[in-house]
């Protein structure tokens, strides 16, 4: 099976982000950088499927040198080769998906998976966008899959519940936190790692169609009030929670 993975290299979860002078992007000073969470669970499921089927797992990032970092985390991990569609410029999740979509068609996978949303802007967009450009079905949040004779039968986390959806190949996937346990990767894979290339590609320009005009962080939250000890500020306390807080 040929297998796609698609994958970012984004802010630690234990960052402290501030907002850059440009009021329109992140400080990266002083940042450190990851695979993304849910894209290793994109990576297990991929490497698990090529263990079961043969085939091979090609792991592509879109971005600047820095995402060599992350798809070497890939090939540490199993992953057999890694693309980099080098790009240094800021793209909106279309943008994204069109380099994506095209980079996938000249490597004809029969499944490109990602995870199911990349931490730094959450937008949830690019899997879906980029199966609507290759024409394929996509399927979000999997927790499950189980594919069989060119069926693809995926349980997918919707709100209050599961749902069972069934499709066939080629189709995209991204992967929620259940549908596996990522492994670590081995020292010997990440010696290994070192010495495999990474494939250089650059994407074509397409046009931004969203435009981030402004970033601001959170306003801090107000510190906590206590308006009495007993049950006598019952009445205050529904008073500032219907006027103030305005939550009842």
């Amino acid at each position: 099976m040929n297998i796609v993975v698609c994958i970012n290299h984004v802010p630690d979860t234990e960052a402290k982000i501030k907002v850059a002078g440009d009021g329109k992007s992140i400080n990266k000073t002083g940042v450190t950088w990851m695979l993304g969470p849910f894209d290793e669970f994109a990576v297990e499921e991929g490497l698990r499927l090529r263990e079961k089927s043969g085939g091979q797992v090609t792991a592509i990032s879109l971005g600047g040198d820095a995402h060599k970092e992350t798809l070497r985390k890939a090939l540490a991990m199993g992953v057999d080769k890694a693309i980099l569609l080098k790009d240094e410029s800021v793209r909106d999740s279309f943008a994204v998906a069109h380099a994506i979509a095209e980079a996938a068609k000249s490597l004809s996978p029969e499944i490109i998976l990602f995870g199911k949303q990349s931490i730094d802007y959450y937008n949830e967009q690019v899997p879906g966008i980029v199966g609507e450009l290759l024409g394929w079905p996509s399927v979000s949040v999997v927790v499950k899959m189980e594919i069989a004779d060119g069926k693809v039968v995926c349980e997918r986390e919707i709100e209050g519940g599961h749902e069972v959806i069934e499709t066939t190949l080629p189709v995209v996937v991204s992967a929620q936190k259940g549908l596996n346990e990522p492994r670590y990767p081995s020292l010997k894979g990440i010696m290994a790692a070192k010495a495999k290339p990474i494939e250089e590609r650059v994407p074509s320009p397409v046009p931004n169609r969203v435009e981030v005009i402004g970033m601001n962080k959170p306003a801090p939250k107000p510190p906590g009030r206590i308006v009495g000890t007993d049950v006598s500020a019952v009445p205050e306390l529904a008073r500032l929670l219907h006027e103030e807080a305005k939550v009842i």
